[in-house]
């Protein structure tokens, strides 16, 4: 495999540079080739979440010295958003679609870093989810609620689309979360007349195969992409940052709906790459999500691509 980086940055507003709000800044950046097979991560934004959403669940003793390595301080967290894109010569993937417009106002930038990488969104020919949370499924619709990749054809795991579809999912989620669920059902909605199911294990296109990873979601889906011996692991929000989640794999954290099955599913995932040396891409982890595992005495460390 061979991997490269190439970042481009636009549509940077002057104006909130000088306000110091900061620029919202689209890119896409050449990441990998995997046999025949073109990885490039696009750049959706980034989040603003209150530190709690993740960490209130977790002993305050054990994350101050994670914090104080990694220098996380106790304002809102930023994580990137990054959207994987395969191209083979006869399709291009997209594995999630972000926010669209209507979550956060840091995010929803896909379109332009597909302009960015020269692709139309006509040119989308499979849009793979990893589970329906808003920066993810959002963006499948455009500011008209109509489908943004028309041409396109949509997958999703069996389990994570009948959690989310179901109607009592929207009593039963906690109220926290109720916004997420009454807005994934709307966007399924449009989309349940061209989306197509599979189960763990699958090969859904050729060289993709379907990973369980659920807890973050009921059903969430990691992806391996493969040629021969050469692999790249989409792991979505499975390994939802680049500290705790490495450093403290066990705790648990608040941003999983299921925390316990999800803590089980990074220390198995965290374990099997760093054993196969298999890379990844991370969903929220930095400089564009990809990178490797290293082992870190009884713990883990994320190894950007090019580090």
């Amino acid at each position: 495999m061979t991997s490269t980086r190439r970042q481009f940055l636009k549509h940077a507003s002057a104006a909130s540079l000088i306000t110091g709000l900061g620029a919202r800044a689209s890119w896409a950046s050449d990441m990998a080739t995997v046999g025949k097979m073109k990885i490039t991560t696009l750049s959706d934004g980034h989040l603003n979440l209150p530190a709690d959403f993740i960490f209130a669940p977790m002993p305050q003793d054990q994350l101050a010295p994670i914090f104080s390595e990694f220098n996380v301080g106790s304002g809102p967290l930023t994580p990137e958003c990054n959207i994987t894109m395969l191209q083979d010569g006869e399709r291009t993937i997209l594995f999630d679609v972000g926010s669209g417009p209507g979550w956060q106002d840091s995010s929803g930038l896909l379109i332009d870093a597909l302009d960015t990488a020269g692709v139309a969104v006509d040119d989308v020919t499979h849009v793979v989810f990893t589970h329906c949370h808003p920066d993810h499924l959002w963006g499948v619709l455009d500011d008209f609620d109509d489908t943004l990749f028309s041409e396109a054809q949509y997958m999703m795991g069996r389990a994570e689309w009948d959690y989310w579809w179901n109607p009592e999912t929207v009593d039963t989620i906690e109220a926290a979360r109720t916004t997420m669920a009454v807005g994934a059902k709307r966007r399924m909605e449009v989309i349940e007349d061209s989306i197509t199911f599979f189960d763990d294990g699958e090969e859904i296109l050729p060289g993709v195969a379907a990973r369980a990873t659920y807890g973050h979601t009921p059903g969430h889906m990691g992806f391996e992409l493969r040629s021969g011996s050469e692999s790249v692991m989409v792991v979505g929000d499975a390994i939802g940052n680049h500290h705790v989640a490495f450093a403290a794999p066990t705790l648990l954290s608040g941003s999983d709906q299921d925390r316990e099955t999800a803590a089980k599913t990074r220390i198995w995932l965290l374990d099997q790459m760093a054993t196969d040396k298999t890379r990844l891409i991370g969903y929220h982890l930095p400089g564009g999500g990809m990178g490797h595992v290293e082992r870190k005495g009884d713990a883990y460390r994320f190894v950007p691509e090019g580090a």
